[in-house]
């Protein structure tokens, strides 16, 4: 299964840049995962915020193929359990469809990314960085394949 994480801006956190590349490690087994980051851009006096969302969201949709199964994450979207997800994954694995995952950046994602997204995925409605959500992202990826798979890592 292909799975790709556009991201906006590098980790900063060297403690959740270590559970990233625990996790990135742990799912080479189960899916070809690519990791693409886009470059924040910084907020002044004369770039807006919605400016910088609507830049970012630019180079987001360039990067993703038509064909894609498109995931935009926003604490508006849709939430699921764990095994909801690890279903989902399946289905999309079962399907051969490539799914992409897009973190915005601080101040989120464009109309224009959550029109062409075929799911609004929320973890929460509370707001968490852009640099947490994407280890939560990819543990919740390791889950679903361990559930799928029956491995034990998932208590229920």
């Amino acid at each position: 299964m292909k799975i790709r994480i556009i991201q906006i801006g590098k980790n900063k956190d060297k403690y959740i840049e270590e559970a990233v590349n625990e996790f990135l490690k742990r799912l080479k087994g189960f899916a070809d995962l690519e990791i693409v980051t886009l470059k924040e851009l910084s907020v002044s006096k004369t770039f807006t915020k919605e400016r910088a969302v609507a830049e970012e969201s630019e180079e987001i949709l360039a990067k993703v193929d038509s064909d894609d199964f498109l995931v935009a994450l926003d604490e508006r979207g849709k939430e699921y359990s764990s095994v909801e997800f690890s279903k989902l994954l399946q289905k999309l694995k079962n399907e051969g469809l490539t799914v992409t995952f897009v973190i915005g950046g601080p101040y989120g994602l464009s109309q224009a990314v959550k029109d062409r997204a075929n799911l609004i995925l929320s973890f929460s409605t509370m707001t968490f960085t852009h640099q947490m959500i994407r280890l939560f992202l990819l543990e919740q990826i390791y889950r679903g394949f361990c559930i799928m798979l029956k491995k034990e890592y998932h208590n229920e």
